[in-house]
């Protein structure tokens, strides 16, 4: 029976078998843009927003309906305060200048100073400009989610708590990491400020939306690409209990967790399943330990993937039927018995030929009996 994507992508985090593989699209600015130059789109006003160089389709889903994939995501629209901008970059919600900074390919937004670097006691944190919930219209949600009446819908993002990787932006990774290992007050105090901050963002958003988020996207990078960044004793200790607070209040609204976790978190994975991760996003084939095909044997029925298709210089490197065929062993293998979401194993990146990028949605396509992108 030919499912809606919303059916598929359920069924899919159910880990029961769907119509097809749901899919699902993840790309830097510049791919985005030469997608919708090559559909004859407009172009996007702006693509780095709040991701910081990188987009998710969000509420531009004219490339994503192009594609074929079976999620949009949707976010309450920003009417806060204007950030404050400098010469040199923009402050994001957080209070951290970054700006965009070119490499060979194209550019990312990196921070270029680190405010909270400097905080030796919890009582400087406090007296930081920390950021307001009512920020956010979300009573527009609603009016957005209506737009996509048979796609399943996702909202927050992977900067969604995010204890490492947000709090370096600020405090740098070196100190954060030291600042783990020590448990420090300063840093512990920011991490629960998030974790508050975004505990009570995402309840605004799933009361406002009525029952029609299917997925709550948050995220932390736990993992470099040879393992783990922390021990599963530190992650027991210090972000368990939050990321199951977390977990708890999605799944109270019967919707489902993608967690974003860049990396090696093979060693992490168990941990993640305890406190009710229902799927992990992003899958790296080449890190240590995450081959798609073993991890979907390790923990099959416990926790869906997200992810799999190279970006890692394969993607890049490929050529369309090398793609075709991949994408295709993937649905056959990982995709059975549901489990599986067909992406990106992280934002397609710009040194990436736009005809791979096209052969990965292609042979979705050919896959669902449609016609050609």
């Amino acid at each position: 029976m030919k499912m809606t994507p919303r059916e598929r992508m359920r069924a899919a985090l159910r880990h029961e078998q769907p119509d097809f593989t749901p899919c699902d699209y993840y790309a830097t600015p510049e791919i985005h843009l030469a997608l919708a130059r090559h559909f004859g789109l407009k172009e996007p006003k702006s693509l780095a927003g709040a991701m910081g160089g990188s987009v998710n389709a969000m509420e531009d889903g004219c490339v994503a309906e192009r594609l074929g994939t079976d999620i949009r995501h949707v976010n309450p629209p920003y009417i806060g305060p204007p950030p404050p901008s400098f010469d040199d970059g923009s402050s994001n919600l957080w209070g951290i200048r970054r700006r965009l900074m070119a490499n060979e390919y194209g550019e990312y937004a990196e921070p270029v100073e680190s405010p909270y670097a400097a905080w030796t006691m919890v009582e400087e944190a406090e007296k930081w400009p920390w950021p307001d919930l009512d920020w956010f219209d979300y009573g527009a949600l609603p009016t957005l989610c209506a737009r996509y009446p048979d796609l399943a819908i996702a909202a927050g993002g992977s900067h969604v708590q995010d204890f490492i990787n947000g709090v370096a932006f600020g405090r740098g990774v070196e100190q954060v990491l030291l600042d783990i290992a020590m448990e420090d007050p300063v840093y512990l105090y920011i991490v629960e400020r998030r974790h508050r901050f975004y505990l009570a963002y995402v309840e605004r958003i799933l009361d406002a939306a009525q029952g029609r988020i299917d997925l709550v996207v948050c995220g932390d990078d736990f993992g470099s690409q040879r393992g783990p960044l922390i021990s599963p004793a530190s992650f027991d200790k210090l972000f368990a209990a939050k990321k199951k607070e977390l977990f708890d209040l999605v799944h109270s609204y019967v919707a489902k967790v993608l967690h974003h976790c860049c990396g090696s978190s093979r060693a992490l994975i168990p941990r993640f399943i305890q406190c009710g991760m229902d799927a992990l996003q992003t899958v790296q084939p080449q890190a240590a330990g995450m081959n798609p095909y073993e991890l979907k044997a390790d923990f099959r029925g416990k926790i869906a993937l997200h992810g799999a298709v190279d970006v890692q210089g394969w993607l890049q490197h490929a050529n369309p039927n090398e793609i075709e065929a991949e994408v295709n062993h993937l649905m056959d293998e990982i995709g059975v018995g549901g489990g599986f979401i067909l992406a990106p194993s992280h934002h397609i990146q710009p040194d990436t030929p736009l005809e791979n990028v096209l052969a990965i949605y292609q042979t979705v396509a050919r896959r669902r009996g449609a016609s050609d992108l």
